[in-house]
């Protein structure tokens, strides 16, 4: 894996997906998690859990991607959680003042079971 390239892999579970995500999510690779999320809710599913320990930099691109999940699947009745964010990611959650949209998990077994 290079400094600049994303790392997905998406399980499917009866009712939830969940998206491992490592690497770098920024204005070049945030549509390739752009991508991964629209050919799982292009299928009608809309309760996600982002499993983001691996991710290592997060831009604006980024945060926008997420948010702009978020509102869609709350808007189908469903839910985005995110597990075990590394403390990069916290940290720009934060200072962006959008950590409180979010809910957040420390174990992915949780996440998913929670729907």
């Amino acid at each position: 894996m290079t400094d600049s390239s994303l790392d997905i892999s998406v399980q499917n579970f009866r009712r939830v997906d969940m998206l491992t995500v490592a690497g770098r999510v920024d204005s070049s690779t945030a549509p390739e998690l752009d991508q991964a999320i629209k050919e799982i809710t292009n299928n009608g599913r809309y309760n996600l859990v982002l499993k983001l320990d691996g991710v290592n930099y997060l831009s604006s691109a980024g945060l926008r991607s997420l948010v702009a999940t978020l509102r869609e699947c709350k808007s189908q009745r469903g839910d985005l959680l995110l597990v075990s964010p590394s403390e990069r990611v916290l940290e720009v959650l934060r200072l962006a003042g959008l950590d409180s949209l979010f809910t957040f998990f420390d174990d992915e077994t949780e996440a998913v079971g929670s729907f």
